[in-house]
């Protein structure tokens, strides 16, 4: 029985999509389509530069249409459907990617492991960042790789980049970002939620993660902004993991702001879609927001707002008080910058936001 390894819908080890659906064999296949190579991606993590690398797709789709695509990541399961082949960067995944011969790897990661995956994988071509033998993450070939390199390393470098991220991953890949959207899964069963009464529904995404708290609003401020926006007929409701619960059980309670509690991850892109306006920090909840299309508020403080690509359909704030601690994970200044974004900022930015959408 003939088996064509080179077709672009071989798996390997299960029955392909045409002989699961049409029962098809190799021979003869009216669906065999050749397949003239592999690429492997490697972007790990965080959550929210997984979902914010995926307009990539588009651009590597179109240059190499005919190569099967293999995205390795500690969030497969946000990386959308469209891809092929998506795994987690595990033990089994590594051993599997050392053994496999590759036409291109790209590597948008300097995390280490990431670096000394590309660097022993089997590939002849290799863009974004590789192990040098000092153990210390280098750039691969093209001159925008090297440029990632150099802002991630000096702060007035990165505080003087002008070009966004989907920008400077294109440029590592050679190509050129042209307004390619974000491409993100919905649930296929979202969660059934009550529906807070108002004009539009808008979604106040309270938290930043235990890590980064330089970058958390003021709890005070949350409860001001959920009842002017109620108070102006708009629809509220409060969003979050496990870290944000208690925090937004309180502000409910003080505000009548809706919360529909903690969702897994798919659950809670589906509680996100919802909403028509959604106000975030820059978090994962940011990145789920443009993924699905939704307008967006964003505080941020301690980055660099043209790292950002809102697609036309929200507005970054910043506070009034200029930041000193960029990218900085924790506050050093006594008195700390992000209180002195006032609610009444955010509130007139949310209504010119659930206007025009």
């Amino acid at each position: 029985m003939e088996v064509r390894r080179d077709c672009l819908h071989f798996r390997g080890d299960r029955p392909c999509a045409p002989h699961k659906e049409r029962g098809v064999h190799c021979e003869g296949c009216p669906e065999f389509t050749p397949r003239c190579g592999r690429i492997l991606l490697i972007k790990l993590g965080a959550a929210g530069d997984v979902v914010r690398t995926t307009p990539l797709l588009a651009a590597l789709r179109r240059i190499y249409p005919r190569h099967l695509l293999t995205w390795l990541s500690y969030y497969p399961e946000l990386v959308p459907a469209s891809v092929p082949d998506r795994r987690r960067f595990d033990a089994a995944s590594i051993v599997w990617a050392r053994n496999t011969d590759f036409d291109l790897i790209i590597n948008l990661d300097k995390d280490p492991e990431a670096c000394a995956l590309t660097s022993e994988s089997r590939s002849s071509r290799r863009m974004g960042f590789t192990l040098r033998n000092d153990g210390f993450c280098q750039p691969a070939v093209r001159e925008a790789a090297r440029d990632k390199f150099l802002t991630g390393l000096f702060d007035d470098l990165s505080r003087a980049n002008t070009r966004s991220y989907l920008q400077e991953i294109f440029a590592i890949c050679g190509c050129e970002f042209a307004g390619e959207p974000y491409e993100l899964d919905r649930p296929a069963a979202p969660p059934r939620l009550e529906s807070p009464a108002g004009r539009a529904l808008v979604g106040l995404n309270t938290g930043c993660g235990g890590r980064w708290t330089s970058r958390l609003w003021p709890e005070e401020h949350w409860a001001d902004l959920a009842t002017r926006l109620r108070e102006d007929g708009l629809g509220v409701m409060l969003l979050g993991g496990p870290e944000e619960d208690a925090r937004n059980r309180r502000l409910a309670e003080a505000t009548g702001a809706y919360y529909p509690g903690t969702f897994p991850l798919d659950g809670f892109v589906g509680v996100m879609d919802r909403c028509d306006v959604v106000v975030s920090a820059v978090t994962m909840a940011m990145h789920l927001a443009i993924g699905l299309g939704k307008r967006l508020v964003l505080l941020n403080n301690i980055f660099n707002p043209a790292e950002f690509e809102l697609y036309g359909r929200g507005e970054i704030l910043a506070p009034e008080k200029a930041c000193t601690c960029y990218f900085a994970p924790r506050c050093r200044e006594s008195e700390p910058c992000l209180p002195t974004l006032r609610p009444g900022t955010v509130f007139a930015a949310v209504r010119r936001q659930a206007a025009a959408r």
